[in-house]
């Protein structure tokens, strides 16, 4: 797997077109996610994959199966108050990860409409965390 500093070249790649095509990268959806470091209280952007629930947007932080969570994650469990780009939209949200047979249902929802991610559990021991985003206020 690439390093952190690959990982992040990457990003700021992807966030660059994003902005740049008015959300348009490639032929997934994507949204660029801004959480709160969890212990520097910094910004943090990453452009994530994401599918939709009826009003509310799906995140999953499966980090390709890797064994551990992605940062961003870990964020967004210590301020759940994030900001969300989509399209040429910019909007604060939500994020609650879901539990139980929620959990299961969106992650069949996702794994539906982006099929690469249903692979991903089978990669890892550990849980993938599905996230709700919807819009605050």
């Amino acid at each position: 797997m690439a390093d952190k500093q690959d990982w992040n070249e990457e990003n700021r790649k992807v966030i660059e077109r994003f902005r740049a095509n008015g959300g348009k990268v490639g032929k997934t959806p994507h949204l660029l996610l801004t959480t709160t470091g969890a212990k520097s209280g910094l910004e943090r952007v990453n452009p994530l994959h994401y599918s939709t629930d009826g009003e509310r947007i799906l995140i999953m932080a499966s980090k390709s199966g890797s064994a551990s969570h992605p940062d961003w994650y870990l964020n967004l469990v210590a301020h759940p108050e994030v900001t969300v780009e989509l399209g040429s939209e910019r909007f604060r949200a939500r994020a609650t990860v879901a539990e139980g047979e929620e959990r299961e249902r969106l992650f069949a929802v996702h794994a539906r409409a982006l099929p690469h991610f249903g692979g991903f559990q089978k990669k890892t021991k550990r849980q993938i965390p599905v996230i709700i985003l919807e819009r605050a206020g």
